[in-house]
């Protein structure tokens, strides 16, 4: 009775605070922390309802709420200033919730089930918005998109300087589409649009060509221009240099389905355009493979030399898809650029060794390289690329000619932060080389295709070592990879929050238990920290596995990446009992796209959410009850957890 009555005099004093304190202390707090001190007892759930009618800042991208569940997080709020969503359950019915007046930042991702309602909506509401970032609109079946409703959100957010429309705007007429352009801020500086025709962004830009007195001119002040276009061609290219005079960032992608004709392509007459107005410092032309296999065919080093005449500021380049350019042309860049210190080159076919036989020469202090599908560069290109300590990222990725030796050099930089080495072909020995002095500072390490790794390369990368900062590790499609080889993660401890192991046949359920008992080398943390696990097509996977996937293992976990046929059913209990864990089956990538991350900036650190669903879920057990078919006693869990724990002690 004693224990009993002390509990009630606790609970009594909580009651007793002052709400003004407890108020004060949660503001302070963003919004997954207050949920999760809210889940505590009724005295918190109450004043965080009460906090969240007057926080500035709501950010919650890390779980997809339904609309009962948003409406408690989303209460009446004047104070209201940034609220940024995953609004992949969401529909129109929502839009009262996110759309307030007050609001100077709105970022609102995976709409595919709103409508153009949305845009004029915001464009009625949010006078004073200052960024918008819209992801995925009326993506889906049945879902309606008006150029009137574009209009509104233009002609409405006067205030507007940042704008993000990650989706198609090519269905807009082309006509009306350049029309309600005009309307546009006067203060937008940086614009991205997910897809939009060449010919559209031409028409779009072409007022400003003429004289100023005949028409004003579009997007007077734009600095940052990111675009998706069907083709990159010289008039697109013209058009955007010569009529945006403050531009200091151009970023274009194209995706060509069919090979592009002479009117439809870049040439070396479209570079030799380029920055016309000097205040270019970043440079990406970029064309995808996504459809067909294609290049910049009617570019070589000439258009290279003439662009770098115009370029010598520059500090940011990125070149995809260049076949025909040489040593020379990337060279002239390396001796133009004196400021660069970014440089990205994707399917590079004639680069070889020699663009750095000579960058001792140069005063560049390169901090992020990237030369993805450059097959003709060895070894000892990598060894004079490392001459440029300050490398904080360094992407080679399906260089197929890389070995060990560029890993004895790469084993030398003291700051880098993010390694890719996808494809290559290194062994246990090379690995080696990176734990002296590399492996404690990686936050990000791909080693994903490279097939001449085994358990023992994994044990030497991580042996000799008790801190380190790695967060996401690759480990996909090497078939030697075993249970073994994630012991000696687990043994590790490493502060690992992305682990991928797809298409490795011999991980196996031993595996799943090793990383729900690993614990990070880091007070406060209790159990895993991974946020995402892709376990796709891993050949040792069985039904056991499911009970260590189950609640309270990996109370972090937001992605999980699985074979559907393993255990259809069972996917789905498991879907269900964690109804905001995102289970994929079907063989997708899971989380942000690795193969764009040029900046090791994108690192952070992750809120603790499973309090925050329960807040959410209103205190309700998630539970298990739909795991019928598990052939595992829950009992049985427990003592095994303790006989693994003992065993990597060991």
């Amino acid at each position: 009775m004693g224990e009993v009555e002390e509990e009630e005099a606790s609970m009594v004093g909580l009651d007793q605070l002052p709400s003004a304190l407890l108020a004060t202390i949660m503001v302070k707090l963003d919004v997954s922390s207050i949920c999760s001190v809210g889940s505590t007892c009724k005295t918190f759930r109450h004043c965080a309802s009460h906090v969240l009618s007057f926080i500035p800042t709501i950010h919650l991208l890390e779980i997809a709420p339904s609309i009962e569940l948003l409406r408690p997080l989303l209460p009446p709020n004047p104070l209201m200033r940034s609220l940024k969503m995953d609004c992949d359950r969401l529909n129109d019915s929502a839009i009262r919730l996110l759309v307030r007046p007050s609001l100077h930042e709105l970022h609102l991702h995976n709409c595919a089930d709103f409508s153009g309602k949305l845009l004029s909506e915001i464009g009625s509401q949010c006078g004073d918005l200052k960024s918008l970032y819209l992801g995925s609109v009326a993506e889906n079946r049945g879902r309606a998109l008006h150029v009137s409703d574009l209009e509104e959100l233009l002609s409405g957010c006067t205030q507007l300087e940042a704008l993000f429309l990650m989706f198609d705007v090519s269905i807009f007429i082309r006509h009306n589409f350049a029309r309600a352009w005009a309307l546009a801020s006067t203060k937008l500086t940086s614009l991205e649009i997910g897809y939009i025709s060449s010919v559209m962004i031409t028409e779009l830009l072409h007022p400003n060509l003429e004289p100023p007195h005949i028409q004003p001119s579009v997007l007077p002040r734009i600095q940052k221009l990111s675009l998706s276009v069907d083709y990159i061609t010289d008039a697109m290219v013209g058009t955007i240099s010569r009529g945006l005079l403050s531009l200091t960032h151009l970023d274009l992608r194209d995706a060509p389905i069919i090979e592009p004709r002479l009117t439809f392509d870049l040439t070396n007459s479209g570079l030799q355009q380029i920055n016309q107005h000097g205040k270019l410092r970043h440079l990406s032309l970029v064309r995808s493979q996504e459809f067909l296999v294609t290049y910049f065919k009617r570019v070589n080093d000439l258009g290279i030399l003439l662009m770098a005449d115009s370029c010598a500021n520059m500090e940011s380049i990125y070149l995809g898809g260049f076949c025909r350019v040489t040593d020379t042309g990337f060279r002239t860049i390396l001796h133009s650029c004196s400021s660069l210190c970014k440089l990205r080159v994707a399917h590079g076919t004639l680069l070889t060794n020699l663009v750095f036989h000579d960058i001792r020469a140069t005063s560049l202090s390169l901090t992020h390289v990237s030369l993805r599908w450059c097959n003709l560069l060895t070894n000892l290109g990598v060894k004079n690329l490392v001459s440029n300590v300050d490398l904080r990222v360094l992407d080679l990725r399906d260089c197929k000619s890389l070995g060990d030796e560029a890993l004895r050099a790469i084993g030398t930089l003291p700051k880098l932060k993010i390694l890719q080495l996808d494809g290559s072909d290194i062994t246990d020995m090379g690995l080696s080389y990176l734990r002296w002095r590399v492996i404690t500072s990686l936050t990000s390490l791909s080693l994903r295709g490279c097939k001449r790794l085994t358990d023992k390369g994994i044990s030497l990368l991580f042996e000799g070592s008790s801190k380190y900062e790695l967060q996401e590790l690759d480990l996909s499609n090497i078939p030697s990879i075993s249970d073994d080889g994630i012991f000696s993660l687990a043994r590790a401890r490493l502060p690992i929050l992305e682990l991928r192991l797809r298409q490795c046949p011999l991980i196996g359920d031993t595996s799943i238990m090793a990383l729900a008992s690993m614990q990070a080398r880091e007070e406060g943390w209790q159990g895993s920290r991974l946020r995402l696990l892709d376990l796709h097509n891993c050949g040792g996977i069985t039904q056991l596995s499911f009970r260590w996937l189950k609640r309270p293992y990996f109370p972090r976990l937001r992605w999980l990446g699985l074979t559907g046929s393993v255990n259809r059913d069972m996917v789905d209990a498991l879907a269900r009992s964690r109804p905001f864990l995102h289970v994929a089956c079907h063989g997708e990538e899971l989380g942000a796209d690795p193969s764009n991350r040029l900046d090791d900036s994108y690192m952070r650190e992750y809120e603790d959410l499973d309090e925050f669903e329960q807040w959410l879920l209103g205190g309700e057990d998630s539970g298990d009850n739909d795991d019928d078919n598990d052939d595992v006693d829950d009992e049985d869990v427990p003592m095994e957890v303790a006989e693994f724990d003992a065993e990597m002690e060991e």
